[in-house]
């Protein structure tokens, strides 16, 4: 079961990272190496010295979530895999191609 809380931390932080700012950009690298680091890329944990508070907590709430729960989450488990898709397009777009979007 995910808690409330955690989809409301999710889901802020998919919004965040569909902007166009720097927290977005870092936000964005959070989610996409949650999604598939190898891929896409990991996060800089010092990234989170450049976030709102507020931000950094979703992010945290997050991590806790998935530290804690036995086995692998990934946004497909919110019904985000759209909502990555997009953002790795946003992103990433020399990531996608037709094979690559099947994939993402």
């Amino acid at each position: 079961m995910i808690h409330p809380e955690v989809r409301q931390a999710v889901a802020r932080l998919f919004d965040l990272a569909q902007s166009d700012t720097g927290q977005a950009r870092r936000v964005a690298d959070f989610l996409m190496a949650w999604w598939n680091a190898t891929d896409f890329g990991g996060f800089d944990i010092a990234d989170l010295f450049s976030l709102d508070r507020a931000v950094a907590a979703d992010m945290a709430t997050v991590f806790a979530f998935l530290g804690s729960h036995p086995g692998a989450i990934y946004a497909d488990a919110f019904e985000l895999e759209d909502a990555m898709k997009a953002l790795i397009a946003l992103w990433r777009p020399q990531m996608i191609t037709q094979e690559g979007a099947d994939s993402a």
